[in-house]
This record gives structure tokens, sequence and C-alpha cells, in this order.
């Protein structure tokens, strides 16, 4: 009988064998002067390029922020929104901004219904105000250091010279071109000749330069502090020309804003909703956002055994609590605080049962209105700064305004047209979306989770920090970790339609355990592995290491374009 071959490498063996194999497709990231995580790796360089010109967290998360609405335009647009969190060095708070936009003053529900009946169809009716630009704005006036100039030039010099688009986005782009194709301005850019571009082809939005320049040349133009030069820019957006052209837009489409809606439309700062969650603080945006849905999912997973059962019917009653509960803050008849109660959770938790609950049903059979995606970025310096953002609005959501190079944000398609709930479409109101980035913190050490996926997003954030919190995984590890997503209740884009008790499973979930589920009575699909479907969460955690030194750690989700960086 051949001797079994040694192991050892220069120790005299054939091969090493010494080492074990990766458990993870991606390393997790390590640094100590600062960390990023972003949903394209272009956009990662840009907040890189920032950090490393001097800049904190908020300078080069809003830098990758206005870098993405060039280079991920296909998934969020410089119009659209930009749900923000932040917490500031030394401070134990985190604040959010809200970078939603507002319905107009002028609608109403019995007006949008009498318009356009039971539909709310892409173009102009679901129109709000753009958030994007304001909070972007918001966010650097109050916790960055830098310029709009400064962190806009990465993004301005890639709207004006371009940019090599790699296959993914290349593919993004056909595939929403089967929304945008029925608008002539979009094809003239993102499919121009109506052909569909190439890996390697180059993107080029000039009006949408144009539109970057003009808020540049306004914060110049004005004088006193950083922070008033970066409201000029806000006013140039917000109170000008490009005010006038969008409202034309808008209501020659169908919608209502008017330059009124425009002027007085502001991304506020507001304190971030919190849960007490194994040692950790985790804030989320408001309730303007699913961020109080993150926080229940956690939560009432928490209070679980942790089966697959458990953790799908914990998602479920936070979702059916959104269904009866949530509106924004300034329209919630609930405070939001009773729905964190310990107590509140802890009779959630005692509601499951081993059987699946059945599903909230939807009315609407209608053609929908969902929208394809989002990004994400999250961005962490040594001093503790960490800012989490997730910016949405893709391309099939409306039509470019071929003198701005931006749509006007569709997201009024997440409000409902029904007059009992609490969602429903309110003059000046905001739709309840659902981006929604996490922040936690445990005395001086930070965690930051966003991700795009619409209404996987809270599920997607709540299932990798439960794994994190209760198997000690790594960060990488746990969003590598094979997911489910749970669609009992009403989808949160019109028309809102629903499936009993449908779950999806990716195929790292294995057989048997689908085979319990469905004995359990969820009716079970399965995904492949790292499907796009399933969200893809960028995270970053601090945390001293063994020599008491601040260490930051960043995982990137494999199941799109994301891509980490750290020094």
């Amino acid at each position: 009988m051949a001797e079994k071959p040694k192991k050892g490498g220069m120790g005299g063996g054939l091969v090493p064998g010494t080492y074990p194999p990766p458990t993870t497709s991606r390393p997790e990231l390590v640094g100590e002067k600062f960390a990023v995580v972003a949903g394209h790796p272009l956009v990662s360089t840009v907040a890189l390029s920032v950090f490393e010109a001097g800049g904190n967290a908020v300078d080069a998360g809003v830098a990758a922020g206005i870098a993405s609405n060039v280079i991920q335009v296909d998934m969020a647009n410089f119009g659209g929104i930009a749900p923000i969190l932040i917490r500031k060095a030394a401070s134990e708070q985190c604040v959010s901004i809200a970078g939603v936009g507002r319905w107009s003053e002028s609608v109403s529900l019995d007006a949008m219904v009498a318009r356009h009946g039971g539909h709310l169809p892409l173009g102009g009716a679901p129109c709000i105000v753009p958030g994007a630009p304001a909070g972007w704005l918001n966010a650097l006036a109050q916790a960055g250091t830098m310029s709009f100039a400064e962190v806009a030039q990465p993004a301005l010099a890639y709207a004006r010279s371009g940019f090599l688009l790699d296959s993914g986005l290349a593919l993004s782009l056909e595939i929403c071109s089967r929304g945008f194709n029925q608008w002539p301005s979009s094809v003239d850019v993102y499919r121009p000749g109506n052909t569909a571009l190439q890996a390697g082809d180059r993107l080029i939005q000039p009006a949408l330069a144009d539109t970057l320049e003009r808020l540049i040349e306004a914060e110049k133009r004005s004088s006193g502090s950083r922070e008033q030069r970066i409201r000029a820019a806000h006013d140039e957006f917000y109170s000008g020309d490009i005010a006038r052209i969008m409202s034309a837009a808008v209501q020659e489409n169908g919608g209502f804003l008017t330059v009124d809606d425009f002027s007085g439309f502001e991304a506020e700062e507001a304190p971030a909703p919190s849960l007490l969650v194994d040692g950790w603080r985790v804030h989320a945006t408001p309730s303007w956002s699913q961020g109080p849905v993150a926080l229940q999912i956690l939560g009432i997973m928490m209070r679980t055994p942790g089966t697959w059962h458990h953790l799908i019917e914990a998602t479920t009653r936070a979702f059916c609590d959104r269904e009866d509960f949530l509106a924004a803050p300034d329209a919630m008849d609930k405070d939001i605080q009773e729905l964190l109660a310990d107590d509140y959770l802890d009779s959630l938790a005692h509601e499951i049962t081993d059987e699946a609950t059945p599903g909230r049903t939807s009315a609407a059979a209608i053609p929908g209105a969902s929208l394809g995606s989002t990004t994400s970025i999250v961005t962490m310096d040594a001093s503790g700064c960490t800012f989490a953002a997730s910016p949405s609005d893709t391309l099939d959501g409306g039509p470019i305004i071929p003198e701005l190079g931006i749509l006007c944000s569709p997201r009024g398609v997440q409000s409902r047209l029904s007059s009992s709930h609490p969602n429903r479409v309110r003059p000046g109101g905001r739709p309840v979306v659902t981006p929604a980035p996490v922040i936690a913190t445990r005395g001086d050490e930070s965690w930051a989770l966003a991700c795009p996926g619409g209404d996987v997003i809270v599920q997607a954030v709540a299932q990798v920090m439960w794994r994190v919190m209760t198997t000690g995984a790594s960060l990488q590890e746990a969003v590598e970790a094979p997911r489910f997503a749970s669609f009992n209740v009403p989808s949160a884009f019109h028309p809102h339609p629903s499936a009993d008790r449908l779950v999806y499973t990716e195929g790292g979930i294995n057989e048997r355990e689908r085979e319990q589920l469905r004995a359990q009575g969820h009716h079970v699909e399965v995904w492949p592995n790292f499907e796009f479907d399933a969200g893809s969460v960028q995270t970053i955690r601090s945390a001293p290491n063994s020599q008491g030194e601040r260490v930051l750690t960043a995982g990137a989700d494999p199941r799109r374009l994301a891509y980490g960086l750290a020094r």
C-alpha cells in the first residue's frame, strides 16, 4: 500500500495542506483609518479619494452618493431619494436626514383617484419632490467638512467625460430599458440610437453634468460660511429654473408638483428611532422609511428559537405592523416607541406558533409600477464618524427631463390609494419608502449596514445582524450566508400585490429544511445561491483589537457589484 503523501510544504511534503479552505468567497477587509463599502467599485474609489484628501466619513459618503447617481444611474437617480443616517464622531446619537421627497400640497387622495382612477401610471402621477439633492447637501452641511464642489467633482467628471460600462451595468441598463423605452428622452442617453450599450462602451451624461455644475457654480458665487455656501447650492436646485423645469415636466405628464412644492422642501434632520439588541443600540431611519420594520424584525427574531420558520414568522409580524400602523412621523397615529417597546415585541414573538401565518391579501390586480432596485453606501473613519445611505429611483421609474439629465422621483408608488391605509396619499405627505439604512452603536463602537432590494431590504439587514449576534459570524460570513425573503404581505410598490405565505429561500438552505417549512404551511420557492433579488448588504463595523486599537472591518455582498475598500 502506497504511503500517504506527507503535508508540510517546505517541510518536505508534496502540498502544504496546513491552511484551512476559505469560509467566504471574498475576504473580510480590515482597516484603521477608514473603510467604505458601496454598490459599485467605481463608487467606492470615489469615497477612497475623498478620504485620502482629508475628508471624513460624511464627506466620503456624500461624494460616493452623488457618484452613485452618475455611475449607478440605473439604480439611483440624482432626482430620486437618499435616506441617510449619520453618527458624528464622539457621539452616541444617530441622526437621520430625510432625503425623501413629499407629495405636492395640491394633491389629495380624491384628486389622484379622480385623475387616474385606481392607477398610479409612471411618468408624472407618482412624482414627489426629489429628495436626494437636499439629502446630500444637508448631510454635508451638518456633518461634513468639505464644500459641495469638492465632493461633487468626481461625479461631475464621470458625467461629463463618461466612464466605461462593465458587464453588470450594461445588463442592468438593458433590463431598465424595457421600462424606459417609452420615453425618448431616456432612450437618447441610455440607449442611444435605440441600441443597447455593451460592456466596454462609454456612457456620457452631459445634461446631468450641466446640472451638477450649476449647483457647484451657485456655491462658488455665494459668500459666507461653508454651510451658507452649501445652502446656495440647495436654493439653486429648489428655488430657481430647475424647479420650474421639473414641475412643468411633471404636470405635463399627469402629476401635481408645483414650484412652491420645490421651494418649501427640506431634508430635515431628526433623531433616529432605536432598539437595544444584544448590547447594541440599533438605529434606523424613521417611519418615512421601513427602518422601524427592520428594528421590529430583529427584535422579534432575537426572542425566538431561531429556526427558519421562526425567523420567517418574525418577519411577517413586523410587516403586518407596517400595514396597520406605519406612516411618515408627521402623519402617524401611533407612537413609534410603542411598536418598539420590549413588552410589545415579547407579545409579537409569543404569537408565533408552529404554523405559517396566513398572508394579507391585496385587492389590486392591475399592472404594477415596481421599480428595479436601489444602491447603498456605508463609510466609517478612525474617529468613529459613520455614514449609511440607500439612494434610489431607477431609470424605468420616469422620463429623463432632457434639460436637466435627471428624472423626478416616482417614489409616490409606495403610497397607497386607500383612504383607510396609514400610508395613503396626503397633501405634502411623505410615502413610506423601502430603503432603510441602519447604524448600531455600543459605546464608541459603530456598525453600519445598508442594502438595496425593495421589500427585501429590511429582511436582509435583519438576517445579517441576527446571524452576527447569535452565531459570532464575521461580517463577510454573515453577508454571504443563505437568506430567505418573505412576501406574505402586500408589496410596498403599487399596486401592492401579495402572495399568501410565499417565501423564497436561497440554495444554501437545504431541502430537508425547506420540506420542514412546507410542512408548516409555507409556500416555498427556491432561489439559486447568491440570488440578486435577495439583496446586497454592505456593512462596516468598528471594534477594539486585543491591543486596544480601533479596527474597522467591512463586508461586501457578492450578490451584486458591491465593493469594499479599507486602509
